[in-house]
């Protein structure tokens, strides 16, 4: 398997090759009939796409040419897993697959292991964490969490400090000069499984009505991570647009949906 790798500190990611579409489906219809050159040109067109997605990893220690390295393992997965058939773009499908093998790189060379106990734990205090923030408005102390759970202060500050590079659920895992997205933001709210379907469905409906580039700015901007300065050199716009777009975007589909 061929190496693809480049700088990663203080890349220009505006050089690196982006494929439209287009050529995308070109190239997938000729390496379907064993052209390996058009598979490398598919590689080599997506790596803007796995250091997108390192930069939810910016603020880890780990040396990041090797996340980037386990990443495009992940692409060349999804590439070579990719149906057109499937009707969706390749970030699309590739995205969940590159996240996915650096996280599983991550978990396998933690050098620091955590006691299960201390693990179940930190997984319960997380919970009433959230719990008591959502009934006080306010971020809980460590005695009312304890309390909660019948353990000592200690037990519960030991474990959740213990845990905190690893599952902290309010760790900014995304910021691009805007709100920051925390890993709490992420998570499934199973509080109310009918209500959730009926929202998702309802989102869906909304995404549905809007302008096709409403549409491919959400995308970029939400599933593939794209910086809005990173998008108006693709679209050829100001920055300033395609902040107001987005905007406009989100508050129509907060109107609908409301």
């Amino acid at each position: 398997m061929a190496r693809h790798k480049v700088e990663i500190c203080g890349v220009n990611t505006a050089n690196i090759q982006v494929l439209t579409n287009e050529e995308m489906i070109v190239l997938f219809e000729k390496m379907a009939s064993g052209d390996e050159d058009a598979k490398e040109k598919l590689i080599n067109g997506n790596l803007k796409l796995v250091l997108s997605i390192l930069r939810k990893f910016a603020n880890r220690t780990d040396n990041m040419d090797d996340l980037f390295q386990v990443g495009v393992i992940g692409l060349i997965k999804a590439i070579d897993n990719f149906d057109l058939s499937y009707g969706l773009k390749l970030s699309t499908y590739a995205c969940p697959m590159i996240l996915g093998e650096i996280k599983r790189y991550l978990r396998d060379n933690n050098s620091v292991r955590i006691a299960r106990s201390i693990k179940d734990i930190a997984y319960k205090a997380l919970q009433v964490k959230e719990q008591l923030t959502n009934e006080l408005g306010r971020e809980p102390t460590v005695e009312m969490i304890a309390k909660k759970l019948d353990l000592t202060e200690y037990e519960v500050a030991n474990a959740l400090e213990s845990m905190k590079d690893t599952i902290s659920m309010f760790e900014p895992i995304y910021n691009d000069g805007g709100d920051t997205i925390y890993l709490a933001d992420q998570l499934e709210d199973k509080t109310d499984q009918n209500y959730d379907l009926e929202s998702r469905i309802s989102l869906k409906e909304a995404i549905s009505k809007l302008k096709e580039k409403e549409k491919y700015i959400l995308s970029e901007r939400y599933l593939v991570g794209k910086t809005q300065m990173e998008l108006a050199n693709e679209i050829g716009i100001s920055q300033a647009q395609i902040s107001r777009l987005e905007k406009s975007a989100l508050d129509n589909i907060k109107k609908m949906i409301n």
